[in-house]
């Protein structure tokens, strides 16, 4: 059996669209938004290469039209699986623009639909993610922190609610002020599976792992960023909360 899948998202943000193509088609610029580390050798025939954990992939490049139009991947693994992005990126007037994200592809198998819920969650986040770093952190790149908790969570609704009191609030809504790491910041994704916390440090991302434990996956824009350190804190951090 199996799944067929696209998602759509659309935003307008307030920066010129060469500052979205530098988020979307460089590896500095998809490290400050999405999960893991990467790399982009540009141009139809190149190649956008992940690095999360043990996961690897190397998406081909199929359209290349800076700053308008980028799509890469969809190759289809062993299984069947594939997995295909496409964004486009229009200028409007005042200096914004709007980004449009597609991502289709299969999942294998009888048992897609946990994954797919996975994928869902997963992408909203790293889309809205993508829409905070290019408004708030203009011209900037962040550099990628990944930990993950030590233990499986069985109870996600505790867990959450574990979070929420650590940053100060009863419920994490979307637009509602806390405090993590030392700093102010506020909430600006929340979903089931999924919630992004914004700083003046950067963006603040905590993931159900897939079958796990509690994941971050935070973006930090300071210029000294210890990436090691960072990861041995966070660890330790997630393994308090849960």
């Amino acid at each position: 059996m199996g799944k067929e899948f696209r998602e759509v998202d659309v935003a307008e943000v307030p920066v010129e669209p060469e500052q979205v193509w530098a988020a979307i088609a460089t590896g500095p610029g998809i490290d400050s938004w999405f999960m893991g580390r990467n790399e982009v050798e540009g141009g139809v025939g190149g190649a956008v290469r992940g690095a999360f954990a043990a996961y690897e992939p190397t998406h081909p490049i199929t359209a290349w039209d800076p700053p308008n139009r980028l799509a890469y991947g969809g190759e289809p693994e062993r299984d069947g699986r594939r997995i295909a992005y496409e964004f486009l990126v229009e200028g409007r007037d005042g200096g914004s623009s709007v980004i449009r994200c597609v991502t289709s592809g299969f999942l294998p198998g009888d048992d897609w639909a946990d994954e797919f819920e996975a994928m869902q969650a997963g992408g909203a986040l790293f889309f809205r993610n993508l829409v905070e770093f290019v408004q708030h952190f203009p011209g900037r790149m962040a550099k990628p922190v990944t930990a993950f908790g030590p233990n499986v969570v069985t109870d996600w609704p505790a867990l959450w609610a574990a979070l929420a009191k650590e940053v100060g609030v009863e419920q994490l809504t979307v637009g509602a002020k806390v405090r993590l790491a030392g700093s102010d910041g506020a909430v600006y994704a929340v979903n089931d599976q999924t919630v992004g916390i914004r700083t003046d440090e950067g963006l603040f991302c905590f993931m159900q792992g897939f079958r796990g434990p509690l994941v971050a996956t935070h973006h930090l824009v300071a210029p000294d960023v210890d990436a090691a350190a960072e990861e041995a804190k966070w660890t330790e951090w997630i393994a308090a909360l849960s």
